[in-house]
Protein backbone atom coordinates (compact mmCIF):
# COMPACT_ATOMS: atom_id res chain seq x y z
CA UNK A 1 0.00 0.00 0.00
CA UNK A 2 1.47 3.37 -0.98
CA UNK A 3 1.10 6.55 1.09
CA UNK A 4 -1.82 7.86 -0.97
CA UNK A 5 -3.73 4.62 -0.46
CA UNK A 6 -2.84 4.57 3.25
CA UNK A 7 -3.98 8.14 3.93
CA UNK A 8 -7.17 7.54 1.90
CA UNK A 9 -7.90 4.38 3.92
CA UNK A 10 -7.30 6.28 7.19
CA UNK A 11 -9.61 9.07 6.06
CA UNK A 12 -12.36 6.59 5.12
CA UNK A 13 -12.12 4.81 8.48
CA UNK A 14 -12.20 8.08 10.42
CA UNK A 15 -15.06 9.35 8.28
CA UNK A 16 -17.04 6.15 8.86
CA UNK A 17 -16.48 6.60 12.61
CA UNK A 18 -17.98 10.10 12.41
CA UNK A 19 -14.86 12.13 13.12
CA UNK A 20 -15.45 14.43 10.14
CA UNK A 21 -19.11 15.13 10.92
CA UNK A 22 -19.69 18.85 11.48
CA UNK A 23 -21.79 18.11 14.60
CA UNK A 24 -19.32 15.68 16.14
CA UNK A 25 -17.83 16.48 19.54
CA UNK A 26 -14.93 14.12 18.87
CA UNK A 27 -11.42 15.54 18.44
CA UNK A 28 -10.39 15.31 14.77
CA UNK A 29 -7.56 12.73 14.72
CA UNK A 30 -4.18 13.36 13.16
CA UNK A 31 -3.66 12.20 9.59
CA UNK A 32 -0.25 10.78 10.55
CA UNK A 33 0.30 7.25 9.22
CA UNK A 34 3.77 6.89 10.83
CA UNK A 35 5.73 7.49 7.63
CA UNK A 36 7.25 10.67 9.05
CA UNK A 37 9.59 11.61 6.22
CA UNK A 38 9.75 14.92 4.39
CA UNK A 39 9.98 14.90 0.60
CA UNK A 40 13.45 15.74 -0.76
CA UNK A 41 12.30 19.27 -1.60
CA UNK A 42 11.16 19.66 2.05
CA UNK A 43 7.65 20.62 1.02
CA UNK A 44 5.43 17.81 2.29
CA UNK A 45 5.52 14.77 4.52
CA UNK A 46 5.60 11.73 2.26
CA UNK A 47 3.15 9.92 4.56
CA UNK A 48 0.43 12.41 5.47
CA UNK A 49 0.91 15.13 2.83
CA UNK A 50 1.12 17.90 5.44
CA UNK A 51 3.54 20.80 5.33
CA UNK A 52 6.00 21.36 8.18
CA UNK A 53 3.87 24.33 9.28
CA UNK A 54 0.73 22.16 9.38
CA UNK A 55 2.52 19.46 11.37
CA UNK A 56 3.75 22.05 13.88
CA UNK A 57 0.31 23.69 14.14
CA UNK A 58 -1.62 20.44 14.62
CA UNK A 59 -1.38 20.09 18.40
CA UNK A 60 -2.76 23.59 19.00
CA UNK A 61 -5.30 23.55 16.15
CA UNK A 62 -9.01 23.59 16.92
CA UNK A 63 -11.50 21.32 15.14
CA UNK A 64 -12.13 23.71 12.24
CA UNK A 65 -8.40 24.18 11.66
CA UNK A 66 -7.83 20.43 11.76
CA UNK A 67 -10.63 19.88 9.25
CA UNK A 68 -9.07 22.52 6.98
CA UNK A 69 -5.70 20.74 7.19
CA UNK A 70 -7.38 17.44 6.33
CA UNK A 71 -9.11 19.10 3.35
CA UNK A 72 -5.83 20.53 2.05
CA UNK A 73 -3.91 17.27 2.41
CA UNK A 74 -6.75 15.38 0.74
CA UNK A 75 -6.53 17.75 -2.21
CA UNK A 76 -2.75 17.24 -2.38
CA UNK A 77 -3.23 13.47 -2.28
CA UNK A 78 -5.92 13.64 -4.99
CA UNK A 79 -8.68 12.23 -2.79
CA UNK A 80 -12.14 13.51 -1.91
CA UNK A 81 -12.84 15.19 1.40
CA UNK A 82 -14.87 14.41 3.31
CA UNK A 83 -14.00 10.88 2.28
CA UNK A 84 -16.40 8.64 0.41
CA UNK A 85 -17.12 5.56 2.51
CA UNK A 86 -18.54 3.45 -0.30
CA UNK A 87 -15.54 1.14 -0.44
CA UNK A 88 -13.92 0.76 2.96
CA UNK A 89 -11.18 -1.87 2.65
Amino acid sequence: MNATEAIAARARLLGAAGYFDQNSDEVVPSPCISVCRMAPDGGLCEGCFRTVAEIRAWSLADGDQRMAIWARLAQRAGMPFPPCNDAIP
